[in-house]
């Protein structure tokens, strides 16, 4: 049995994800598992998509399962994952097994602040729209939920610095509670 839980935080980018995992990794000890730096490193990708100016998964390599084979990106990072205590940082969240998770962090960010971040972010203007119509569509929500258990699904707000430290603040409490009801099952 794991003795820290793994979460998810996910959203379209541009919402704070990467904010959010690094100030809880730095206030809780679990670590961060950024799922891009796992694409490039370990080469989870079809390459550089110039108009998007990101990489491409392997659509086969993001599918949980063929067969009976995990496919690479999950291989990967399977035996990581698996004894607990990671916090994934992912635009999507439907390829992870609901074994390995005990909370699925949905963030959303008001549109037009989106709209200003993904433009600071010298984002092409497709791929922008493209996230803005995911954001406003709530893509990334109905995903979680159609992934995942409903009570183990949050949504929180993340605007500015305010709502990432009461958000962090929640997920820590979250995280104590879950490290106290866990504490007879972890050995």
């Amino acid at each position: 049995m794991r003795k820290d839980p793994t979460i998810i935080i996910t959203g379209t980018p541009g919402v704070g994800k990467t904010s959010h995992c690094e100030l809880l990794a730095q206030n809780t000890g679990l670590k961060h598992l950024s799922i891009n730096q796992i694409v490039k490193e370990r080469g989870c990708h079809e390459g550089w998509d110039d108009d998007f100016k990101s990489w491409l998964v392997d659509e086969d390599k993001r599918l949980m399962r063929e067969k009976a084979d995990f496919v690479e990106l999950l291989d990967s990072i399977e035996d990581e994952v698996k004894q607990g205590g990671y916090i994934i940082d992912w635009h999507a969240c439907d390829l992870f097994p609901k074994s390995w998770i005990d909370l699925v962090v949905v963030l959303r960010t008001d549109s037009t602040l989106l709209y200003d971040r993904l433009a600071a972010r010298d984002y092409p203007e497709k791929k922008l729209q493209e996230n803005l119509d995911a954001e406003i569509m709530e893509v990334l929500l109905e995903e979680a939920r159609d992934s995942y258990d409903q009570e183990i699904i949050v949504q929180l707000t993340s605007n500015n610095a305010e709502d990432i430290e009461s958000n962090v603040d929640r997920i820590e409490s979250w995280i104590k509670h879950w490290k106290e009801n866990n504490a007879t099952n972890a050995t």
